[in-house]
């Protein structure tokens, strides 16, 4: 099922999420709505809080990025061959490798894309579908997706990431989005 996607000023987005426990009623069916979802959406990862879940879970579909990109821009991340990947009450073990910008937009705040500094590798511990833990390191676009979806989970958004004055600059552009001032291809709601 496709699921709305919750906008830029709702607080669950601001909240941090809380673990997910095995037993969850329906877990898988929740997992098909996301990449459900985050397809229909467009979008290469999508976390649970953006369909209103406070809950530890996203997807990453990097290998999409990846396969659009032409031989000269591939060569920018050399070992990163993307994941389709579902990450379950995941947690940072360590950033790596000198801050490199990426122009990053988000499915919760549509309409603006800025440039955003992160740590070039991420290793994440986590466990998957069937909670066998997993620990793993990713780079490149990769860890780019992981590293904004991660920041779901913990209540930020990308734009914290971006100078205060360019966030002021973008004060009327977060409003519109706030007040579902936007069309977009998917629903927003505002919680």
């Amino acid at each position: 099922m496709i699921l709305p996607i919750v906008a830029y000023g709702s607080p669950i987005l601001r909240k941090v999420a809380q673990n997910v426990e095995p037993e969850y009623p329906n877990l898988q069916q929740l997992i098909a709505d996301m990449w459900e979802t985050m397809y229909h959406s467009n979008g290469v990862g999508l976390a649970a809080p953006q369909i209103n879940k406070s809950l530890r879970i996203f997807t990453v579909d990097s290998v999409q990025i990846l396969n659009n990109l032409d031989d000269e821009d591939i060569d920018k991340y050399p070992g990163d061959l993307g994941v389709k990947a579902v990450f379950i009450n995941p947690h940072v073990v360590e950033f790596a490798g000198a801050d490199w910008p990426y122009n990053e937009g988000c499915l919760s705040i549509p309409k603006i894309r800025e440039d955003v500094y992160r740590p070039a590798t991420i290793t994440l511990a986590y466990v998957n579908e069937q909670f066998e833990p997993c620990q793993q390191t990713f780079t490149g676009i990769t860890s780019r997706v992981i590293q904004h979806e991660y920041d779901h989970l913990e209540g930020k958004l990308f734009i914290d990431h971006l100078a205060p004055l360019k966030r002021r600059l973008l004060k009327g552009k977060l409003l519109d989005i706030s007040n579902l001032k936007v069309k977009m291809d998917y629903r927003l709601i505002k919680t």
